[in-house]
């Protein structure tokens, strides 16, 4: 059976569903493939290649249900926001899916992806600089929240400490606002885009 490297890629990733980033390996992979390891690097050239890889496609599909582009009458902010929820919700349907995307490189199957974000943000009124800025910023936005929250799942049984709430009011309460993920996610997301949404208006200003 020939071995062409969508079938690597959606093996490593159900793989890693299995047995985590820290038990994934090339010598698995091509196990679990009924391969050499070998074979492996006609398609990549490392394991950091394969991984790379595999976050590019992960995130193509996480962004094949929002358009390409606003949709006419949609802004620019709902959109790259739409994009960012996608992002959020594909890392959290795969074990690690944060550390994966974490410190990952871009590949060259990506880059019409993020050039078509790119245009969208300076057809708005970002330099081409501030988009690139822009769209780091809500990545690392991204993988960072959902970096914590993955790890806060592994910890699931463990009690949080006491706390009185007649002494540590404000504290007591931040509890039940720490356990509404969705909308802690959403909170920073807007923020953010509220700073990029006043410097594009301010970069209009005569």
């Amino acid at each position: 059976m020939a071995l062409d490297r969508e079938k690597v890629l959606d093996t490593a990733l159900r793989l890693i569903d299995e047995v985590g980033l820290d038990g994934f390996s090339l010598r698995r992979l091509a196990k679990e493939l009924g391969v050499q390891a070998p074979a492996l690097y006609w398609h990549f050239s490392s394991k950091k290649d394969l991984l790379d890889h595999l976050v590019s496609v992960t995130n193509e599909r996480a962004e094949a249900g929002t358009a390409g582009r606003p949709a006419p009458g949609e802004t620019w902010d709902d959109w790259l926001a739409e994009g960012m929820r996608a992002r959020r919700r594909a890392m959290l349907a795969h074990r690690d899916g944060a550390r994966l995307a974490s410190g990952n490189r871009p590949t060259p199957d990506s880059f019409p992806r993020i050039e078509r974000t790119l245009g969208v943000l300076v057809e708005a009124g970002f330099t081409p600089e501030d988009a690139i800025r822009a769209v780091l910023v809500l990545g690392h936005y991204v993988s960072g929240f959902v970096l914590d929250e993955q790890g806060d799942a592994e910890r699931v049984d463990d009690e949080p400490p006491a706390l009185d709430p007649e002494e540590f009011p404000l504290l007591a309460s931040g509890g039940r606002i720490a356990l509404d993920r969705d909308t802690l996610f959403e909170y920073g997301l807007q923020r953010l885009l509220d700073g990029m949404r006043a410097q594009v208006s301010d970069a209009r200003r005569p």
